[in-house]
């Protein structure tokens, strides 16, 4: 069964090259005394924290490098490009009229990446 996350739950990315927390926006509800996830903590930078350097080439920024590079795959740092919500979720649970987030979830990032869970944040709560 599905795990609810929260505060510091680990993730990785497929193109990314180091782990990141999640960050979810101050909610009234926590989960193991800490602050619960729901699909809409999905903005970069404030609830996704970069994952070190990114390898996509679809990445702007990466293309740049590469290029610069003569064809050399270069990666650059990551600033994660996440304009849709966490997919599936926990529709059963509601938190702040949202479906919660579970461990189960993916993250699309525009730049070729699909973001997951490797921790929760918590191992108490499950839900749905």
């Amino acid at each position: 069964m599905p795990v609810q996350t929260c505060m510091g739950g680990l993730m990785k990315c497929s193109m990314g090259l180091a782990p990141s927390t999640l960050m979810p926006t101050p909610k009234t509800v926590i989960t193991s005394n800490m602050m619960a996830a729901n699909i809409m903590d999905h903005v970069p930078l404030m609830n996704i924290l970069p994952f070190g350097m990114c390898q996509s080439p679809a990445n702007p920024m990466v293309a740049a490098a590469t290029a610069a590079a003569l064809g050399v795959l270069t990666p650059m740092p990551c600033i994660p490009n996440t304009p849709a919500p966490w997919v599936a979720g926990a529709p059963t649970v509601i938190l702040c009229n949202t479906p919660a987030l579970d461990d189960v979830s993916k993250l699309i990032c525009l730049w070729g990446g699909m973001i997951e869970f490797t921790f929760p944040g918590q191992t108490t709560h499950q839900i749905p």
